[in-house]
């Protein structure tokens, strides 16, 4: 079965680069982001690593802790991440779990039960696995979204998702296309004008399906 929004995360327990975990209690009661790569020392995934580093106070901010997996054993992850800092400019403190036998990554349905590791393998082999999920303080998938070997995540919509996963968590409100914080957001249908005007103050009826209001601080 696929992992669909509000399903619950599979928990694991793994080996990283920073040593054991248990996926739950390592996520805590906060919101986590798990993003997935193929094969160590990648030219795209160093980049993206690098853009993830380079992220780490805007995770912070958002109370989120950010964590890799790639099908690479631990003592490979801890060279990767020399060439990642090195790349970046800045330091890599996020875990990486090691997934050498796809127990994860077939967990999370990036793969199929019956895949395997070949002698000699490439990045081709694990290709499907380059994905992100956002995954809410109740152990909940939030959001999900999967890339194509040839094209490199932007980890600015992945902080945009963020945002809006977390102003929208547990509130009758949604974001509309393209909003950014700060911007308007549109109130949840569950509400009638009234109710919306008692929870929200003022409401712009744009349409009588789309109305749209100051978003909470």
């Amino acid at each position: 079965m696929a992992l669909r929004i509000n399903d619950p995360v599979p928990n694991f327990t793994a080996e990283t680069d920073q040593g054991s975990i248990n996926f739950h209690d390592w996520i805590g009661s906060g919101w986590a982001i798990l993003f997935s790569h193929p094969k160590d020392f990648t030219p795209v995934c160093t980049t993206e690593f690098g853009a993830v580093a380079q992220l780490a106070r805007e995770w912070a901010k958002r109370g989120t802790k950010v964590i890799g997996v790639s099908v690479d054993g631990a003592d490979a992850h801890k060279k990767w991440k020399g060439d990642i800092e090195r790349f970046a400019g800045a330091q890599a403190g996020f875990p990486i779990i090691a997934d050498e036998g796809l127990a994860v990554s077939k967990a999370f349905d990036m793969l199929p039960a019956e895949a395997y590791l070949p002698d000699g393998r490439t990045a081709n082999d694990t290709a499907t696995v380059r994905s992100v999920f956002i995954i809410g303080p109740d152990k909940k998938l939030k959001l999900s979204m999967t890339y194509p070997m040839s094209v490199g995540r932007n980890f600015a919509e992945v902080l945009r998702a963020l945002d809006a996963l977390q102003l929208t968590y547990n509130v009758p409100l949604a974001t509309p296309a393209n909003w950014t914080e700060g911007q308007d957001v549109i109130v949840a249908l569950s509400l009638n004008d009234d109710q919306a005007r008692e929870k929200f103050g003022n409401i712009d009826i744009k349409l009588p399906y789309l109305r749209t209001t100051k978003a909470p601080r």
